[in-house]
């Protein structure tokens, strides 16, 4: 059904190409996302992808990659965005209640640690830790999705999880400092 819609939109059918843009759009978004941790900007990057593959769908040689391609023109998009985003970046966050339960304040606090720490990252690196474990993709299909080499894509993610460790260790240590302060 897919590779019959990709077919016709390469033909310049737009009702196919708006077909598949609405059933992409959604998994689009939520991988821009994660790699820009900004809905504006992912919202961006998302639409920059559609134009750009509305553009270019008639120099897709293997329509059966449509959504690796699509997936590659979206990761370059976020390396536009992220660094456009970087001169204007602004960060609005609703605090927690804390009336709530413990349990939520702590789910709240872990998931804010996760999310500054993986703000630390490049856009490159957080590209390969996404498509790694939020898509499920193996090293091997992260590094052919991404057009880079395999060595690339270990070494990407190998330095985005020590840094993404590293910052939540030092939050922790943080932590357990102001705790002490606060008990002295």
């Amino acid at each position: 059904m897919q590779v019959a819609l990709v077919e016709r939109a390469r033909a310049g059918d737009e009702e196919a190409f708006a077909s598949l843009a609405r059933a992409a759009g959604d998994r689009l978004l939520a991988i821009a996302f994660r790699i820009l941790r900004d809905l504006g900007l992912a919202e961006d990057a998302v639409q920059q992808t559609l134009v750009l593959a509305w553009r270019e769908l008639p120099s897709l040689r293997d329509v059966d990659r449509f959504d690796a391609w699509l997936r590659r023109l979206l990761v370059h998009a976020c390396y536009r965005e992220a660094k456009r985003g970087r001169q204007w970046m602004a960060n609005v966050r609703v605090l927690p209640d804390l009336a709530s339960s413990t349990d939520d304040y702590a789910g709240v606090v872990q998931r804010d640690q996760l999310d500054r720490g993986f703000r630390r990252l490049p856009p490159e690196q957080r590209a390969v830790f996404v498509f790694h474990h939020y898509l499920g993709l193996t090293l091997i299909e992260v590094a052919a999705e991404l057009g880079v080499p395999l060595g690339t894509v270990k070494s990407r993610l190998h330095y985005a999880t020590n840094t993404l460790r590293a910052a939540l260790e030092a939050d922790s240590r943080t932590s357990t400092d102001t705790s002490r302060e606060h008990s002295a």
